[in-house]
């Protein structure tokens, strides 16, 4: 598992240890960095299913329901590692008009990167997560926090909006208006006031050693561990675009989802595990 903090468009998710764990199967390609100056966490951005990978000259995959990987070094769990504490504002305002809309954009990519990364991804947050740094969080499917921890989309505090997906993935995490709420007050929400406004799946006290988001983190992934990798996938991938569509249509997702997995050797060792009573062994295939 790789251990991460990782920064954004504006502000960080950072220090205190805030973290980011991308678990179970999935298949690695070559490393990746933050662009610019942001230089950040170190995985792949190739695990893309298939139906999901951008074309010649495309920032942005295409839809497609299946969960095939196409890398090759398989993962169980992975932490991302931080090497930086996010965007540098004194950087930012040395920048000229036409060279901010770019900036912004790829890092807009590497969010979006980690929001379709075929695995769970955990953002556990310990220390702050403003800006940038919560639009990560935004991306990844479950987010805990200590209940020390700080939070917030503070965009307009300096007359700009959330360029990293913050507009459009807070309202999807916690109803449109709270999130314009939040939004347009920059609120900075701790940890308990996160996990009230459903931000949060999971608030702990912060230990002496300042981590306790990030073992949280590590124990849910080690739940979701000896789970099928395919299913692992294909579950994710079918709520993810069922949420963006009606009931039928995302039943339809979910049939086609489902269907993937019925011809896996997988789903045969988890019925024969069953009837043998024993822990399957999956494979990812």
């Amino acid at each position: 598992m790789a251990a991460a903090a990782a920064p954004g468009a504006l502000g960080t998710l950072r220090a205190s240890r805030a973290r980011l764990a991308a678990a179970c199967c999935a298949r690695l390609g070559p490393g990746w960095r933050l662009p610019g100056s942001l230089r950040g966490p170190r995985v792949a951005p190739a695990m893309w299913a298939r139906g999901w990978a951008p074309a010649a000259g495309d920032s942005a995959p295409r839809r497609g329901y299946s969960s095939d990987v196409k890398t090759e070094d398989e993962l169980r769990v992975r932490y991302l590692e931080e090497e930086n504490r996010g965007a540098d504002l004194k950087e930012r305002v040395k920048m000229n008009p036409s060279e901010v809309g770019p900036f912004v954009s790829k890092i807009r990519a590497v969010i979006n990167e980690i929001a379709n990364l075929p695995v769970p991804t955990i953002a556990a947050i310990d220390g702050l997560a403003l800006g940038g740094g919560l639009e990560l969080a935004l991306a990844c499917d479950i987010r805990v926090a200590a209940s020390s921890a700080k939070m917030g989309l503070v965009e307009t505090k300096l007359a700009i909006i959330p360029g990293g997906g913050g507009t459009q993935r807070l309202p999807r995490a916690i109803g449109v208006s709270l999130a314009k709420e939040l939004i347009f007050s920059a609120r900075v929400l701790d940890g308990q006031e996160a996990k009230a406004v459903g931000l949060i799946s999971h608030v702990l006290e912060q230990n002496p050693e300042g981590d306790a988001a990030y073992r949280k983190a590590l124990d849910l992934a080690r739940e979701f561990l000896p789970q099928g990798p395919v299913a692992m996938r294909v579950a994710k991938l079918a709520i993810n675009q069922g949420m963006e569509v009606d009931l039928v249509t995302g039943l339809a997702i979910e049939e086609a989802c489902y269907a993937q997995t019925i011809p896996t050797k997988d789903r045969l060792e988890g019925l024969l595990a069953f009837k043998e009573k024993r822990s399957p062994r999956y494979k990812g295939e």
